[in-house]
């Protein structure tokens, strides 16, 4: 990934993603101090280390990569889907978090036992500038996860 290929996150977003990052590199057996997350984080986006990224993300108004009438795809609850954005609301109390109001294209059927099915075509849901919702299913992944 180069340099302004992509919209940089919040500072808070992205000390998150280094915190993420630290978490899952010591569950699998390699520890990291938290310094060398953010300058791996840095990396990602192009930059020769976290004081440059910081510097470039500065104290600017948040990114919302969240429009109205977007179209959107991903999973929701293991299944996948395409739709449109009805509705987005930046949450003030949790810069970088953001609820949003989704019209799937197809109904996605959110229950796995085979004799039952309830299908959702319409979803609210609070994610992350990662698309992601911090909510997670039993098996431990995201209930809602937006491709970029």
């Amino acid at each position: 990934m180069t340099r302004g290929s992509i919209p940089l996150p919040s500072l808070d977003a992205l000390k998150d993603q280094a915190k993420r990052l630290r978490i899952r590199l010591a569950s699998e057996g390699e520890t990291i101090g938290h310094s060398r997350s953010l300058e791996l984080i840095a990396a990602q986006y192009g930059y020769r280390d976290w004081n440059t990224l910081h510097a470039a993300v500065g104290n600017r108004p948040p990114f919302n990569p969240w429009m109205l009438g977007s179209r959107v795809k991903g999973r929701y609850l293991g299944q996948t889907f395409e739709g449109e954005i009805l509705g987005v609301q930046a949450i003030a109390a949790q810069p970088g978090r953001y609820r949003l109001t989704m019209k799937f294209d197809q109904p996605v059927d959110v229950v796995t036992f085979e004799s039952f099915s309830a299908f959702r075509q319409r979803v609210t849901a609070t994610v992350d500038e990662s698309g992601r919702t911090v909510e997670k299913t039993s098996n431990g992944i995201p209930q809602l996860e937006l491709e970029w």
